[in-house]
């Protein structure tokens, strides 16, 4: 049997010592359909049932391992094992009691980390399988030799995200296209996708002759619309200071509001100019 070195192992008994053992020909990834962590998936497999996947996935990208690769788990009918003595890696992962959210950040580089060490491990193709019994990665509402039942594990969002970022990044990785490090953003790319919308970085009120600003200008801006608060704020306090120094005094409201507005003008002009420019 096999052990995935980047799980924690959390052995069933009797069912990994007492089952046949396969050649793993498949990866099949499923939902379980409620929020747990891979030690409460061991839990349910252990006491509640007689199934059981090889892995659990938790929302935070954990991974535990219950049964080695190269044993049966029955979680994927037909494939758990052929008469070939071929089967398929099964994976649980977990999600909410609608199966309907998307895997994780972490979760999909945990899957992408996995399938390359099953491709590595065990030759499994990089495809998608193109039939119930054809080598390769899928997902287990793919085929209904798999999935007799016929329901939509592991859910619309899983599945396009299984087609769009999970298998190529498998690819990708395990060819050496990309690596771990790769797919680590840089401190500019988090701040581009902050500000980028639909490609171009967006600062609201930016000026429609400009729209295409660089992150350093895009930097600046903020920078100067937060000296510009700061500014403004320093005006209202010096405005409530004038106030209270007339506050007692022999005047009259009209005298004291005029004195107030005149001094928050006066912060507003200064802000406009200094943010926007002259005549913007």
């Amino acid at each position: 049997m096999a052990w995935y070195p980047g799980a924690t192992r959390m052995e069933l008994q009797p069912e990994s010592d007492n089952q046949p053992a396969i050649r793993p020909t498949q990866f099949i990834v499923h939902s379980i359909v409620a929020p747990w962590t891979p030690q409460r998936t061991y839990e349910y497999w252990r006491d509640s049932t007689n199934l059981e996947s090889h892995f659990g996935l938790g929302y935070d990208g954990s991974l535990g391992q219950f049964i080695g690769t190269e044993t049966r788990a029955d979680a994927n009918a037909a494939a758990n094992r052929r008469a070939d003595g071929t089967g398929a890696v099964s994976l649980e992962s977990a999600s909410n009691l609608q199966a309907s959210d998307p895997w994780t950040a972490e979760q999909v580089e945990a899957l992408i980390r996995l399938g390359v060490w099953l491709h590595e491990k065990h030759g499994i193709p990089l495809r998608i399988c193109r039939t119930a019994d054809d080598p390769g990665f899928g997902y287990h509402r793919l085929f209904t030799a798999w999935n007799p039942d016929g329901h939509a594990c592991p859910g619309d969002a899983r599945v396009k995200q299984f087609k769009e970022v999970v298998f190529p990044g498998i690819v990708a990785r395990a060819t050496g296209q990309t690596t771990e490090e790769d797919d680590m953003p840089t401190a500019a790319e988090v701040a581009k996708a902050v500000l980028t919308l639909d490609g171009v970085i967006s600062v609201p009120g930016a000026p429609a002759t400009n729209p295409t600003w660089t992150l350093s200008s895009s930097v600046t801006e903020i920078l100067k619309r937060i000296d510009a608060v700061r500014t403004a704020e320093a005006a209202q306090t010096a405005a409530i200071t004038q106030l209270a120094g007339l506050v007692g005094k022999n005047v009259d409201t009209a005298a004291v509001v005029a004195a107030v507005k005149a001094a928050i003008a006066e912060a507003v002009v200064k802000v406009h100019v200094d943010v926007t420019g002259p005549g913007a």
